[in-house]
């Protein structure tokens, strides 16, 4: 399997845990230069909030780091508290847990965000 299949594969498993779980989620996709961030509805058919760095407060520098993701972790986090949502469950797609996932996390955490 490709690492990308097995990524997936990965992802596959979270999702449907937090499906049981009846929890609006943070799903994060990250390429090698944006980060992207959306809060979706408890069945997944709504999205509540997103943010990118594409968003045009973001896209001045450079948009690949750990400091862009925390800057989109920062900004998702306001934008879905302004939605009425304050718990989620964190969704991150099957990447591992470090470098720019966790810098977008932390960031959302600590902007008030609760998971």
């Amino acid at each position: 399997m490709s690492a990308n299949n097995e990524r997936l594969r990965r992802a596959r498993k979270v999702r449907m845990k937090i499906r049981r779980l009846g929890t609006d989620r943070l799903c994060v996709h990250r390429t090698p230069r944006h980060m992207y961030a959306q809060v979706t509805s408890a069945d997944g058919s709504k999205v509540i909030a997103a943010a990118s760095t594409l968003d045009k407060d973001l896209r001045q520098g450079a948009t690949g780091n750990v400091d862009a993701a925390k800057k989109v972790g920062q900004l998702i986090a306001e934008r879905a508290k302004a939605a009425g949502v304050e718990q989620v469950a964190f969704d991150r797609s099957g990447y591992r847990y470090h470098g720019r996932v966790q810098a977008l996390a932390d960031a959302a955490r600590e902007a008030g965000l609760q998971f």
